[in-house]
């Protein structure tokens, strides 16, 4: 069984590098691949929105097919986690610290 092209073995080293921590690599790309997926549904949303009818015809047969293909572009994309860990290890993230004083406010 071949295993899914998406999926690659990550040297954990590589990845802890620019941060110094695996665990902060990993909500710096997980807070990325959020901004990604929610820039996508919308982008899905749209297109979808524009076949939105109340009325039953024979275009609509045609339309649905537009739909399906639309969807299946979509669903052929990389996902965004994907997405994210490559443009982090290339560098092409800026991420920063909140202050430590912002950090502390409002945990009393």
């Amino acid at each position: 069984m071949a295993a899914n092209p998406s999926i690659i073995t990550r040297d954990l080293n590589i990845l802890a590098k620019d941060t110094g921590n695996l665990y902060e690599s990993v909500v710096v790309i997980s807070k990325r691949a959020k901004q990604i997926s929610s820039k996508v549904k919308e982008e899905l949303s749209s297109k979808l929105a524009e076949f939105a009818t109340t009325v039953d015809n024979l275009e609509e047969i045609f339309e649905n097919r537009e739909q399906i293909e639309i969807s299946r572009f979509y669903e052929r994309m990389p996902k965004p986690t994907i997405v994210a860990a490559e443009e982090f290890l290339n560098g092409e993230i800026t991420f920063r610290y909140p202050e430590e004083e912002d950090h502390h406010q409002g945990y009393y």
